[in-house]
């Protein structure tokens, strides 16, 4: 697979990542065995996408554990991106960008992950009550000690996922001045935030930022929560506990309007032959959004992490991407 550079280009990985969180229960948590999203993270690797994203919130530490026990045996094949920043505090999600907690958390991941170092340590929110280098000097503490060897942002913003809280969208949404102010204490290698073929525009400052200063760009959600893949049926419903279920664009009538994006996807994909995806020509053209993304879509799934991994093969054309640039703005905020 293609190799793409993180940060100073001193760290490389896969064109394609795997997101990780889904293997916590995020989306149809019913479905999930530890089996199959053992299975998928050997499938990834072996397939090259190698950069596996994951968070200590997710589960919380299920996640974390579970590929702990894939990493025992192949951290050389690995490059870990994980995240600290957010905690449960009871029903709550609160930010917590405390230096102590930072180091705190740091070192819990490392046991649970099995691991002598972090490849990749993103904040995973910013926390108000705390100036942003304070959290950042500390993280970059933590590079000086060994146990990371880069640093970066999540930058999604408040409601985008499961770490949404109580606090609104001032705990969450780092911006391009929080990234200014953090570069001037440490380098920032990678920022993650959403991109996709239904959310062109959701990083419409974070991705020239990214592309001006060498940092990495990781696309959260490049499928749409899955409504991307052309598999979720208008109207059949979701788990409650399945994060779409409270998403407006997975109402029954924004899931019927929004078809009209598939097709578009389904329609390139045609021109590609016969065995390319809607799911590939959407992981496709965020690949195309510049030498820096690296989509990471998650799945607990091994033959969809192998189909998404094969997008790193298909390459648009200056049609498809004029076609794709045209598709209507999706139903639902």
């Amino acid at each position: 697979m293609e190799r793409r550079s993180i940060g100073a280009g001193a760290l490389t990985v896969g064109a394609v990542g795997l997101g990780c969180m889904p293997m916590s229960g995020a989306y149809a948590p019913s479905r999930k065995r530890r089996e199959d999203s053992l299975d998928t993270l050997h499938t990834a690797l072996d397939l090259g996408a190698n950069l596996l994203d994951t968070a200590d919130l997710y589960g919380p530490y299920t996640n974390e554990l579970l590929l702990g026990r894939v990493l025992r045996e192949r951290r050389s094949d690995a490059f870990v991106s994980a995240k600290a920043g957010l905690r449960a505090d009871g029903v709550h999600v609160v930010a917590d960008g405390r230096p102590g907690y930072l180091r705190r958390a740091c070192d819990a991941s490392l046991r649970r992950l099995r691991t002598d170092v972090i490849d990749l340590y993103q904040l995973h929110r910013v926390d108000p009550d705390v100036p942003v280098e304070e959290s950042w000097g500390a993280m970059a503490e933590l590079v000086g000690a060994g146990k990371v060897r880069a640093l970066g942002f999540c930058a999604l913003g408040a409601g985008a996922g499961p770490g949404a809280g109580p606090r609104g969208d001032r705990a969450y949404a780092a911006t391009v001045r929080h990234l200014e102010r953090a570069q001037q204490v440490f380098p920032v290698s990678a920022v993650q935030a959403e991109l996709s073929v239904w959310s062109p525009q959701a990083a419409w400052r974070l991705l020239p930022w990214c592309a001006a200063r060498g940092v990495g760009f990781l696309a959260a959600m490049p499928l749409g929560s899955g409504f991307l893949t052309g598999t979720l049926v208008p109207g059949e419903g979701f788990e409650p506990e399945d994060v779409r279920a409270r998403h407006p664009r997975f109402t029954a009538y924004a899931m019927a309007a929004n078809q009209v994006l598939v097709a578009g996807l389904r329609r390139v994909a045609r021109r590609h032959g016969a065995e390319v995806t809607a799911a590939q020509v959407a992981l496709a053209w965020v690949l195309a959004q510049g030498p820096q993304v690296v989509p990471v879509p998650g799945t607990g799934q091994a033959h969809r992490a192998a189909e998404n991994a094969r997008a790193a093969e298909v390459r648009l054309t200056a049609e498809d991407l004029v076609e794709l640039s045209e598709l209507p703005v999706p139903m639902g905020a």
